[in-house]
């Protein structure tokens, strides 16, 4: 039985993988974070479902900040495949914490990096780093291949440049195996409610049944490639399966503003976006990425992968998801 060790497991992307790989067979190890509070709450399912549990999937307390910890816990899982997702992924977040971004993000992952360096057990494991299309920031070139330079505009993405280079670094230096998926937008009715896209999904639905009169949103104009999550994580596990380690753009190759975003998911509930929307100042950036367009030939070429969920679909999903969480039919 393969064991892969996935941090970030109770994030959008984290539960979706942990899916995907119970589903091939593998047994999954999770780092989670101490709290006072349940956090486990998008991979409980996953328990409820796998009837044996204990064998399947396996939680253990820890921290990208503690490097100790993550050679302890990677010594005991004797993992195949790390995949690290494990972030604080909100990017206009970050400017308001860019010292603990800079620390779980960047130093996060080359803690991680070395650990993996440092011990005895996992000389053969594989690694996956999640980098980010925000490292292109300002692009550079329209659309954004694995050989677009970057252009951080925010100190998430500054943060995911580092770690980008030092997961090459290590690759290269020790021969391991590293690869950078660099994902562009995805999401799913388990994106955190303050992202953009589930802020509305999430807003209609409590709009619809009564809960709230307007939605508060920051820059309509920015365009995003926005894709699917449960699509994206199967290219990560393909990043893993390849004879040699790369790095690859995982997108649509297509993309939409947030307005586009918007008036598809007003349209689904027959409502005028307008009424409801007001623009809030506390939601711009200080530096705004406009646009994002991913070049995904790279993916399509050599791992075999493409995005099978359309925009329209994307948007109706979180929409249906959200209203029924809310106890409304269309």
């Amino acid at each position: 039985m393969k064991r892969a060790l996935i941090t970030g497991i109770t994030g959008q992307d984290g539960s979706y993988l942990a899916e995907l790989l119970i589903e091939k067979g593998y047994q999954v190890h999770g780092i989670i974070r101490r709290s006072s509070s349940f956090n486990t709450g998008r991979i409980l399912h996953i328990f409820q479902e796998v009837q044996d549990s204990d064998a399947k999937l396996k939680l253990h307390y820890g921290d990208l900040c503690d490097a100790s910890c993550l050679e302890k816990v990677i010594d005991a899982t004797e993992p195949h495949e790390i995949y690290n997702l494990g972030a604080q992924s909100h990017v206009r977040v970050s400017f308001d914490e860019p010292i603990y971004t800079a620390d779980i993000v960047a130093l996060g992952a080359l803690r991680l990096l070395e650990a993996v360096k440092n011990t005895a057990s996992a000389k053969h494991v594989k690694i996956y780093q999640a980098s980010s299309s925000e490292m292109y920031g300002l692009v550079q070139e329209n659309p954004q291949s694995e050989k677009t330079p970057f252009y951080p505009r925010s100190p998430y993405a500054c943060a995911k440049v580092f770690a980008f280079h030092q997961t090459v670094n290590y690759r290269e230096a020790y021969g391991m195996f590293a690869v950078n998926g660099i994902l562009f937008n995805h999401e799913s009715p388990r994106r955190g409610e303050t992202f953009v896209t589930r802020k509305i999904t999430r807003g209609i639905a409590r709009i619809m049944a009564g809960k709230a009169d307007k939605l508060y949103l920051g820059n309509l104009d920015a365009k995003r490639d926005w894709g699917y999550a449960k699509d994206y994580v199967e290219a990560m596990w393909l990043m893993l399966q390849q004879e040699k380690p790369d790095d690859y753009v995982i997108a649509t190759g297509r993309t939409y503003s947030v307005r586009q975003f918007l008036e598809e998911a007003f349209r689904l509930v027959g409502r005028r976006w307008q009424d409801y929307v007001e623009i809030d100042p506390r939601y711009f950036r200080p530096s705004e990425v406009d646009v994002l367009l991913g070049d995904p030939r790279k993916a399509k070429e050599r791992l075999g992968w493409e995005a099978r969920t359309s925009f329209e679909e994307l948007v109706r999903i979180m929409v249906l998801a959200d209203l029924k969480q809310e106890g409304v039919s269309l």
